[in-house]
């Protein structure tokens, strides 16, 4: 039976698990959606109560009835040809999300994770509501327009306010890739909140915190690794500054662990990362959940073996 992979053409833990997977002689057919309709090519028949047939790529065919799992990584745009109308490219692009992603979403997969569950378990809004009903910690939050709202906010804070991206916080801007990091707001910034009417902000009470922690998910199994800070940019968004962090493995509180075996279920998806923060008191409060969040470099740094934690749940887990 074939693992199918969902990834970009540069990904270092996509390459990875696909050497794990040949290594124990599993096989695997890694495609991008941006391959389809140039590199990829679908036939799908609904015949006896399932969908028959086989991707294909110029150097690879795949019949859809052998494939036991997918793991749905990071894949990028549909790429059509060059030449077509807008109204067309439309017309191509909506057809391509609902032909391709209809027969292969709708397949007895081990999915990590199911599109459509990975799709709801993005919103942070979401997350917050049932991390709390999951018996998770999680920090006061407005998500507003208002600017009289958002000073009301910050006058009720008793630690301070913090702003964060909703969706990803990377941009590409006259060609030069920018990220916005997490950042504590002053009193002058709340004097002159002009253009935050455009959109929807997401701020929260600042969390004093001892250290940090991801804890990555991956099916049944939990791996927890704490990130201590080294510098004043670290210690407020530990992304900005990865040369002064170092690493720990921890152990897990119990209640904790049951919160987001919770969490899981209630979205139904196989893996997540998730961001904590430890209080000096020893409280984890949630951040969030990333469904596709990164990995690879925390087994780098501690050696937990998460790649073949993967790797195991794509070769023995079952239909979600």
């Amino acid at each position: 039976m074939t693992v199918l992979i969902f990834a970009q053409d540069f990904d270092r833990s996509a390459d990875q698990v696909v050497l794990k997977l040949n290594e124990r002689e599993v096989p695997v057919l890694r495609i991008d959606t941006s391959w389809f309709p140039q590199q990829l090519t679908m036939d799908a028949e609904f015949d006896g109560g399932r969908w028959v047939g086989e991707l294909r790529t110029p150097h690879r065919s795949i019949a859809l009835e052998s494939l036991r799992s997918a793991w749905y990584r990071s894949p990028t745009a549909f790429e059509f040809p060059a030449g077509l109308s807008r109204a067309e490219r439309e017309h191509a692009n909506r057809e391509a999300k609902l032909g391709l992603g209809g027969v292969l979403s709708s397949l007895p997969l081990c999915w990590v994770n199911h599109p459509n569950r990975a799709a709801d378990a993005v919103y942070k809004p979401l997350q917050l509501a049932v991390a709390a009903r999951c018996g998770l910690t999680v920090s006061r939050t407005l998500i507003s327009n208002d600017p009289h709202a958002v000073r009301r906010f910050a006058r009720d804070s008793r630690t301070g306010v913090v702003n964060k991206a909703l969706g990803t916080s990377r941009v590409l801007e006259e060609g030069v890739r920018k990220i916005g990091f997490t950042r504590r707001l002053t009193d002058e910034d709340f004097s002159d909140l002009r253009g935050i009417d455009v959109t929807l902000h997401q701020m929260q009470d600042w969390v004093e915190k001892d250290h940090e922690a991801r804890v990555v998910v991956i099916g049944d199994t939990m791996n927890a690794v704490g990130i201590y800070a080294g510098s004043e940019a670290s210690h407020t968004d530990w992304r900005s500054d990865h040369d002064a962090l170092t690493y720990k493995v921890l152990d897990l509180p119990p209640g904790v662990r049951r919160g987001l075996q919770a969490f899981m279920a209630e979205f139904r998806i196989t893996y997540s990362a998730f961001d904590f923060v430890i209080t000096p008191s020893g409280q984890w409060v949630l951040l969030e959940s990333n469904p596709g969040g990164q990995y690879g470099w925390l087994e780098a740094r501690t050696g937990v073996p998460l790649t073949d934690t993967l790797v195991d749940l794509l070769m023995h887990g079952v239909p979600t």
